[in-house]
């Protein structure tokens, strides 16, 4: 129920109303063009965002089936809420303003805290400092990989001594 309830949410913040149609229907898959695209667009989210528009017509088929079928689909591994506060991380690493805004919203809709949404952020910054010191010092891979085998190794033998 709370996996449906966050995709809703989802839904509800693009749409402002409307409810989820999971998968592209078989008319569209057979017929993709942009009409019949567009069509279903407004059909599952109320309206066609410009986003939607502005992308080239020969691509929209693939683009909107893409977004539908992960982003807004409940049925995937990851529930609505960790989609969201994956997307915003993603898009303060790129920057994009655009992603920032609608992923927040969507994390929050979703049930994501302020905390939470915090705490993307601050993953996507340290990772990506991390990145750059690695790359920049051209650690070599293999040896990393070892050492972060060994420490996670660690980690685990350490949650089980405990959980006893």
């Amino acid at each position: 129920m709370q996996k449906l309830r966050g995709t809703i949410a989802t839904l509800a913040f693009v749409a402002g109303f409307g409810t989820l149609v999971c998968g592209m229907p078989a008319a569209l898959a057979e017929d993709a063009s942009a009409e019949a695209t567009y069509k279903d667009i407004e059909q599952t989210l109320g309206s066609v965002p410009g986003m939607f528009k502005v992308f080239p017509e020969i691509g929209i088929a693939g683009a909107w089936a893409e977004f539908k079928s992960v982003q807004l689909n409940p049925g995937t591994a990851l529930d609505g809420k960790t989609k969201e506060l994956l997307g915003l991380a993603v898009a303060a690493q790129i920057p994009c303003e655009y992603c920032v805004y609608f992923h927040t919203a969507a994390a929050k809709l979703n049930g994501a805290t302020d905390e939470e949404i915090r705490e993307a952020v601050a993953m996507a910054a340290i990772v990506r400092h991390w990145s750059t010191v690695l790359n920049g010092m051209q650690v070599d891979p293999a040896t990393f990989r070892q050492e972060t085998d060994a420490v996670l190794a660690r980690a685990a033998e350490t949650a089980k001594a405990s959980a006893k």
